[in-house]
């Protein structure tokens, strides 16, 4: 979801609900592989019952990893995807589900934000290899060496869309993998898979969230079924907190900021394109073996514990002297429902409310006076208040000022503290006027290692030449300067000596880096009518205007909520506006809302990609469907810009910038389209029709003898999975079209892989339980629910009147704790000086330091045992007592 830092924030204030993975490995036997046994318990002390696979989280990093080297072909992707998979189901070991849902036609809402990330990455694109082009022809005309350039088509990430081919092959592909998994590994025998491919409409974490309201509502689900979501975007944890299931954990990689990355012109690690000069690769090995080789370290995963969160919620949200008694899961809904306001994927956020400058908790503590003076809570069951959301917003409001006047404050503190570390690091690195460098580069004392050879002599010298005639400008300014002070007095010294005046100030040294020009300036009286004017071309004066712009976001308020614990209200509604209102803005909203237009359609996948796609991604389409846009003669060619304006709004990073795109009229889209669908081909008909999810299991699974039969009557009506037969699960089921059958071959989509030959698998379709339109699932934890044990230490602790208290480490309550003997805290003390308090290291003289006098040579013959000699050499431990652990 759009709340960039919100993790970062999230991890940092609650800190507990993280815990890593314990990954067990697979060996290595004479050469073979021997794959872990996922049969076994978990090695992280806890077990899952279902496991859900946000799929197009697998799918980016596999397809265009950033960290390592990409694959070179579609086959070579597609194994990837199957290893990362193999990897979470290893670490997690679902007992009962595993559910894999890619991203098919999402709503309208999400697609504008679809479009402005697909023009982006387009427009980039062009922008790096014209960068490219301009710095290599620079540094060969200087005399640089850079490799040839390879031809090599360019991976477009834009393919991973609904209706494009290259998503049908990932969809076949899945259906392999899991028919061969099904059919060889003992881990997946027992479970039930689900895969939703990019044909079933919806946005995979929504499908999957779609799935488990669906099955908390019937009778025969398990309220302490333990979910585990992979994925890693944030909104995920706003919808775990959604589903009120007491046992839900979130897997993601571990986030791991500055990875290095290769140059994009010579490869080479250490730099980045602006700053690559051209230098003769070195050596990798002794024989150049490791050429072309990246430096990668395997991603680590991380578990989120929303139980934990829960925790530490309670807290935060319980509320005292209440006229009523206090909910804390209505309180849960209200808190996800304000982490709306610091952005999502659907509106943009409120210029007030930054959650780097403690949105959230400002939030928090004016909900908690609304909920008092109002007697009631911001939402029920996805359902808003806007008579009590109008109170939030008129507090912010008020306020909005001096939030605008801090951040700006805040923005100049922060300059100026980054002006002068650098003005520290450049003053602790400036060497002579120029050095050279190299083999004839000067060398520290005692260095061990070689000095570098020269890599390209003509470069280095004429590195060293720019390098002097720069230092001779520098001085000859210098004096001009000096001697006009001086009224023409060369020999006097200008006051504040030579290197401190008459300098060249570059850019670096300015009191101010270059910055986008902010015409808004919100720190300034009359910020309100410079926005307005400035971001849509109206007067603020212009009340119906305003209003207007309120209600659109009210309106996405409440889809958006709605979207979260009742799934899609309307398929067609969307933020017509590319910014947000003012939290001040927003008077007399209780009545702008009513409903959303009932019966709304999804697009089809082929249409989705015209709404969504740039005009240079137009190879993914029919190429009829394609002229329209680019032809001159298109009635839709403005939907397709070639170039577009990006407006930083206040932001340092184009990416952080909103794109300024014309949204798409559905209508015009649609009449425009009505021509060319005759020239879809059979193979695109089908690409552009909607799909249906699949289940598959295997022969010991208590179900497979009841989908069989059903194949083997050639039933063609719609059958209820028996709950008792399936964990609980509960749905309808119809026959494959093109169905994956025991003991039938299934072939592989990929050459390098062979044909399962001994199926032991089947598949049919599934379709979660349906409900009427007018049904409201409950936002409530379920009867029978039992809450995990308490993790966090309780706010009344005393060590008087209770046991001592131990925090939890991992999932496991009762996991036993290391202890160490006697001589471990001896090893300890000797490591650790537990008397040294001036730094972070250890106070251990080095191994060479009996030359020096702390060697004391034994008088008698023999040898003696290690331990003495290690003492004798290192000196005696210093006193230490061992501290008492509570047992």
């Amino acid at each position: 979801m759009g709340v960039p830092a919100f993790f970062r924030w999230l991890s940092r204030k609650y800190p507990s609900i993280i815990v890593h993975c314990v990954e067990e490995k697979g060996k290595q036997c004479n050469g073979v592989r021997i794959p872990v046994d996922t049969t076994r318990p978990n090695p992280n002390d806890v077990e899952f019952d279902n496991l859900y696979l946000d799929m197009n989280g697998i799918i980016h990093p596999c397809t265009h990893p950033e960290d390592k080297p990409a694959p070179k072909n579609e086959d070579e992707m597609m194994v990837a995807i199957f290893e990362y998979i193999d990897r979470l189901f290893n670490i997690v070991r679902p007992r009962r589900v595993l559910y894999m849902a890619i991203d098919g036609v999402a709503p309208r809402a999400k697609m504008n934000q679809q479009r402005s990330r697909r023009f982006r990455a387009s427009k980039e694109g062009v922008e790096l290899a014209e960068e490219k082009g301009r710095i290599r022809e620079e540094i060969i005309q200087r005399g640089g060496y850079l490799p040839p350039e390879q031809i090599k088509e360019r991976f477009d990430s834009n393919c991973i869309t609904p209706g494009t081919e290259f998503m049908d092959n990932l969809a076949q592909c899945l259906r392999y993998y899991i028919a061969d998994r099904i059919s060889n590994d003992p881990g997946w025998k027992n479970i039930t898979v689900i895969l939703s491919d990019a044909s079933v409409p919806g946005e995979g974490e929504h499908k999957i969230m779609d799935f488990i309201r669906r099955q908390r509502a019937q009778p025969n689900h398990d309220p302490n079924t333990h979910h585990c979501l992979c994925g890693a975007d944030a909104d995920l944890i706003m919808l775990g907190l959604a589903t009120h299931e007491p046992n839900f954990t979130i897997i993601r990689e571990e986030f791991k900021p500055n990875k290095p990355r290769p140059c994009a012109l010579c490869g080479q690690m250490g730099h980045e394109i602006k700053d690559c000069e051209g230098t003769a690769r070195e050596k990798q090995g002794e024989h150049d073996e490791f050429a072309g080789s990246m430096p990668v370290s395997e991603q680590e995963f991380i578990f989120i514990r929303l139980c934990v969160l829960r925790e530490y919620l309670a807290r935060e949200l319980t509320m005292a002297s209440l006229p009523f008694p206090f909910d804390f899961e209505r309180s849960i809904d209200d808190w996800v429902f304000m982490c709306f306001f610091v952005g999502n994927d659907f509106l943009p956020h409120l210029p007030s409310l930054e959650i780097r400058e403690g949105a959230i908790d400002r939030l928090v503590s004016i909900y908690k006076d609304v909920v008092h003076k109002t007697g009631g809570y911001l939402t029920q069951n996805g359902y808003v208040n806007l008579e009590r959301v109008e109170l939030i917003m008129q507090a912010v409001g008020v306020a909005e000022d001096n939030i605008f006047k801090k951040r700006k404050e805040d923005d100049e503190s922060f300059k100026r503290r980054m002006k002068e570390k650098r003005k520290r690091m450049k003053a602790e690195q400036q060497g002579p006027a120029f050095l050279t460098t190299g083999q004839f580069a000067p060398q520290a004392l005692g260095r061990r290692d070689r000095p570098e050879p020269v890599q390209n002599a003509r470069h280095q010298a004429y590195g060293m030449r720019m390098q002097a005639r720069e230092q001779n400008n520098k001085d000859a300014a210098q004096s001009l300067k000096a001697m006009m002070r001086n009224g023409g007095n060369s020999s006097a010294e200008p006051s504040g000596g030579a290197n401190s005046r008459g300098l060249k100030r570059k850019a670096e040294d300015s009191d101010s880096e270059p910055e986008p020009e902010d015409n808004v300036r919100l720190w300034e009286d009359g910020w309100k009518q410079r926005y307005y004017k400035t971001k849509f071309d109206v007067d603020v004066t212009d009340d119906d205007f305003r209003q207007k712009v309120v209600q659109s976001y009210v309106e996405g308020l409440c889809w958006v909520l709605r979207y979260y614990y009742q799934g899609c209200a309307s398929w067609k509604w969307y933020f017509p506006f590319h910014y947000a209102p003012f939290a001040s803005d927003f008077k007399d909203i209780k009545e702008m809302f009513k409903d959303f237009e009932k019966g709304t359609k999804p697009f089809k996948p082929l249409e989705q990609l015209m709404g969504v796609f740039p005009a240079a991604s137009g190879n993914f389409l029919p190429s009829t469907w394609r002229n329209l846009m680019s032809s001159s003669d298109s009635s839709i060619i403005d939907f397709y810009p070639d170039d577009f304006a990006i407006d930083l709004n206040g932001k340092k990073y184009a990416w952080q910038g909103v794109a300024l795109l014309p949204f798409v009229d559905e209508r015009r889209l649609r009449a425009a389209l009505t021509d060319v669908y005759p020239d879809l081909s059979p193979e695109e008909v089908k690409r552009n029709s909607l799909g249906s999810d699949v289940l598959f299991l295997g022969s010991s699974h208590p179900l497979f003898d009841f989908i069989q039969e059903l194949y083997r009557t050639e039933s063609n009506e719609g059958t209820e999975i028996p709950a008792e037969l399936c964990h609980g699960i509960q749905g309808m089921l119809n026959l494959d079209n093109n169905p994956i059958l025991p003991n039938e071959t299934v072939v592989s989509p990929i050459p390098t892989l062979r044909d399962i030959s001994h199926n032991g698998s089947i598949g049919v379709k599934f379709k979660d339980p349906q409900y009427a339109d007018d049904f409201v699932f409950k936002a409530v934890l379920l009867p029978g629910a039992k809450i995990p044990t308490k993790v966090l230490k309780p706010g009344d602790w005393e060590r008087g009147n209770r046991e001592p208290w131990r925090p939890q480490l991992g999932f496991n309550p009762n996991r036993q704790q290391a202890h160490l003997d006697q001589s471990g805290f001896r090893a300890l003390s000797h490591s650790v000086n537990r008397n040294q308090h001036s730094g972070q290291y250890s106070n251990t003289p080095p191994p060479n330091s009996y030359q020096r006098g702390h060697h004391r040579p034994s008088h008698g013959g023999g040898h003696q045992p290690f331990p003495h000699s290690r003492q004798s050499l290192l000196g005696a431990p210093p006193s230490y007592q061992q501290p008492q652990y509570p047992r």
